[in-house]
């Protein structure tokens, strides 16, 4: 599933995410990323369990959930990616500041 947002644009990053429904920390990640503005892809791996090993090894062997890339580098879960945001290396991984 691809979750729009109104600021996407050309220059924005590929994010993925791959997550359950009824993760607390799957939907604080989609949370921070809509506030940003930003579209996703959400794959759900309890609606196609055979995505699951797909991101086991993306992750490097992590099996929890969420795992978020950006641009194909695995940033990790939805703890990693909160501390991108505060540290202010987020919006650059997303395209939404200059580097």
């Amino acid at each position: 599933m691809v979750v729009a947002a109104s600021k996407a644009g050309e220059d924005m990053a590929r994010v993925e995410m791959y997550a359950t429904m009824f993760c607390g920390y799957c939907a604080r990640a989609r949370a921070l990323l809509q506030r940003k503005g930003v579209a996703f892809e959400e794959i759900d791996v309890l609606e196609d369990p055979s995505r699951r090993p797909e991101m086991v090894e993306r992750a490097g062997g992590r099996t929890t959930v969420p795992q978020i890339f950006i641009d194909g580098k695995h940033v990790g879960g939805s703890d990693e990616l909160a501390a991108l945001d505060r540290s202010g290396k987020l919006d650059p991984l997303l395209g939404l500041a200059p580097p």
